[in-house]
């Protein structure tokens, strides 16, 4: 692994918007995005399209080993490919982020990711957001951030994004489904999400996208100018 590489590491709980900014903050700094839930939104797909039973690890193991995932970045898009077929729009519906928890349960499945995303900074400058990145994929990352908001903020922003792709929605069915996903999370066995000790938290319950991204920018470069 070459460690020369930068790694800005993005960790936080579903609806803080981490997508958005790791994308914002890749594109103004150069360099690669990598959505690490999207791989296991890929796999989910491929499980629920072969009803492959979400319990029975050895199958979904089996089928992991045999997929091939590649995401791509152009300077417009972000494209999610699994096995050749552009999934993008496929992966973001709600039966595919409801079933995901099982795939991200599964210890061998999350090892063939980790070697997946580790592989990335042998060539590129990256930004990675997940919930395992500081934690478990670059502990030796060189900027943690752990991005967070408050539960009604993370509702909020889910329910807009669902109105906007015409799905109707349930406030509280939502809120009830983040703080599920919050309790699955962080009491997880294999790579809970966690705040680092020496991660940069943001809660951005009250920022702006832009103040968002100007103040990972700012810390990234503070970083650069220091002594090695």
């Amino acid at each position: 692994m070459s460690r020369n590489k930068f790694v800005i590491a993005i960790d936080g709980p579903a609806g803080a918007g981490k997508s958005t900014i790791a994308v914002l903050v890749a594109k103004k700094l150069g360099f690669l995005y990598v959505d690490t839930g999207a791989m296991y939104r890929a796999l989910t797909l491929k499980a629920l399209r072969n009803k492959i039973p979400l319990d029975d690890r050895n199958l979904l193991i089996e089928m992991a080993r045999k997929s091939k995932i590649d995401l791509v970045m152009d300077k417009k898009t972000y494209r999610v490919f699994l096995d050749n077929e552009d999934v993008s729009k496929e992966i973001r519906k709600e039966e595919v982020s409801k079933a995901s928890h099982f795939i991200a349960s599964v210890p061998e499945i999350r090892e063939i990711l980790w070697q997946i995303q580790r592989s990335y900074r042998n060539n590129h400058n990256i930004v990675m957001e997940g919930r395992d990145i500081g934690s478990i994929v670059f502990p030796d990352a060189q900027l943690k951030i752990y991005l967070d908001a408050s539960v009604d903020e993370r509702v909020t922003r889910r329910y807009n994004q669902l109105k906007q792709q015409g799905i109707e929605c349930n406030t509280e069915q939502l809120k009830k489904e983040i703080i599920l996903r919050d309790k699955r999370d962080k009491n997880r066995k294999i790579a809970p999400l966690v705040k680092c000790k020496d991660a940069v938290v943001i809660d951005s319950t009250s920022m702006t996208i832009k103040e968002e991204v100007d103040l990972i920018v700012q810390v990234y470069k503070k970083i650069c100018s220091e002594p090695q």
